[in-house]
């Protein structure tokens, strides 16, 4: 019997300039959450609240992704052996439970105004709305410079890309209110703010949720991967087959492979590996190859009758 388990530690390289760029955003994000509420204050502009609201979950989110970065570039340990990797996933679902939670209060301030608006100050709400939308957009053009597959770092340019939609709602509310003097305009867009929060919050929790119940990777079938590793020359079986993620870009696979007698149990499973690795992505994985007659005489074995 060979057992044989191949370790790669996940791919830390590229978090620490993530984590940089995070930094970066949530200094911008607080500039904004710091005007966001002096013009909520100064024009009582819902959209302007809901847009305030909207940052202030950004800096939690963006301090809580700095928070789970750190954490997770921390070595493994006897007792956590994969790290702490998934603190990332983790931080992202509670980003994604966020995003919920902002975008019910947005629905509830803006319902609550649609019979009756107070006075809006139009000029405030749309100047307001055009420093949000630019320092938004030199957030999110600083997290797009990041790793894209790390889903910490994903959560968190979400929120910063939906506050720029947000803000654009906003300078789109106080274009109306200044033109027309309808202040019904910035529930409106409050409401449609709430809708991008909301949005957001899919992938988020999805993700995560799915990492957590050790599903198989976004895009890959275990039916497929298993019916690979059957097809590579000298497996006679696979069985007991697992695939998950540990976390974003971290798939792994375990299973026992069954080998034909006439083939080399060592050399079967560096070819099974090499199949996971160019077709499927998968390079951490946990081969047990057996060669078959090994698997009958112990079958024979008094204990195993």
């Amino acid at each position: 019997m060979h057992s044989h388990h191949h370790v790669h530690a996940h791919p830390h390289g590229s978090h620490h300039e993530n984590k940089s760029l995070m930094v970066v955003a949530l200094a911008i994000n607080v500039a904004l959450l710091a005007i966001g509420v002096a013009g909520w204050i100064a024009f009582d502009s819902v959209a302007l609240l809901a847009d305030a609201g909207h940052v202030l979950s950004d800096v939690g989110a963006i301090a809580l992704g700095v928070f789970a970065a750190t954490v997770a570039a921390r070595p493994p340990t006897a007792k956590r052996t994969f790290g702490y990797a998934r603190t990332e996933i983790l931080a992202a679902l509670a980003n994604g439970v966020l995003l919920v939670a902002v975008a019910v209060l947005v629905f509830v301030e803006a319902i609550g105004r649609l019979n009756g608006s107070p006075d809006v100050g139009g000029g405030g709400v749309l100047a307001v709305g055009l420093i949000g939308l630019a320092g938004n957009a030199v957030a999110t053009a600083v997290l797009q410079r990041g790793d894209r597959e790390d889903i910490n770092l994903e959560g968190v340019l979400r929120h910063s890309a939906a506050d720029a939609l947000g803000s654009l709602g906003v300078i789109v509310a106080g274009a109306v209110v200044l033109a027309t003097g309808w202040d019904q305009a910035d529930a409106v867009a409050g409401m449609l703010i709430g809708v991008l929060v909301l949005l957001g919050s899919w992938r988020l929790i999805s993700e995560p949720v799915n990492v957590l119940m050790e599903g198989a990777p976004p895009g890959v079938n275990a039916n497929e991967v298993g019916e690979a590793m059957a097809r590579v020359e000298g497996v006679r079986e696979v069985h007991d087959l697992h695939v998950w993620t540990v976390t974003s870009g971290f798939p792994a696979l375990a299973a026992h492979v069954i080998v034909e007698p006439a083939h080399d149990p060592d050399e079967v499973r560096r070819r099974v590996e090499a199949v996971l690795k160019e077709r499927f992505g998968i390079e951490h994985t946990t081969l047990q190859a057996m060669a078959e007659r090994l698997l009958e005489l112990e079958d024979r074995l008094p204990g195993n009758r």
